[in-house]
């Protein structure tokens, strides 16, 4: 069990990369807004890049909670269980009020001059495309994508097409990038 001060540092800090990004955000106005003394800050974190991945593994859990409830459900057919996994990801969004993917924001910022963050960062996408392909595999086996897809290949190209999607979006302050885009994979993907 994590330790309520981590926690709640771990849950503000998850917001305020997504509206801040890594640069702009001030370790003092964090520790601030959760009433947390600096020492009890350096207690858990050696410093803030070892608290901003921690950040990312706690955004990995929701991720990770959100790949179980959706591809798990075997009652349901593979395709929209992949469907189903961003379309409840873009509900989240629309609650943030469309700041994105901490991932995608993390990576853009990051990924040129950290090789700490980009690592981790794309490690994390091809955590997710490992879960999808899973289920976009069982769709193949049962005929609802062509006999000769590449599972693998086809979720990577999904989660990049949904990471540009959700940067628009987050252009935009609206969903319609998130919907064009499952609209476009899913109708190209399947048999006719």
């Amino acid at each position: 069990m994590t330790h309520p001060t981590k926690q709640r540092l771990l849950d503000l800090g998850l917001a305020m990369l997504l509206k801040h990004g890594y640069h702009d955000l001030g370790i003092q106005a964090l520790l601030e807004a959760t009433g947390t003394p600096k020492g009890s800050f350096y207690h858990h974190f050696k410093d803030k890049e070892d608290f901003a991945l921690q950040v990312i593994d706690e955004y990995m859990h929701y991720v990770h909670a959100g790949l179980d409830e959706c591809l798990g459900d075997a009652e349901i057919a593979p395709l929209e269980r992949v469907r189903r996994f961003f379309e409840l990801t873009q509900q989240n969004y629309q609650k943030e009020g469309y700041m994105g993917c901490l991932l995608g924001g993390l990576g853009q910022e990051l990924s040129g001059v950290s090789d700490v963050f980009r690592r981790k960062i794309e490690g994390c996408f091809s955590e997710i495309a490992n879960r999808i392909a899973v289920c976009l595999e069982e769709a193949r086996e049962l005929g609802d994508i062509p006999a000769d897809s590449d599972a693998r290949s086809m979720a990577s190209l999904l989660v990049d097409c949904w990471e540009g999607a959700a940067l628009r979006s987050r252009l935009r302050g609206n969903a319609a990038p998130l919907t064009a885009m499952l609209d476009f994979y899913f109708r190209s993907a399947t048999i006719r």
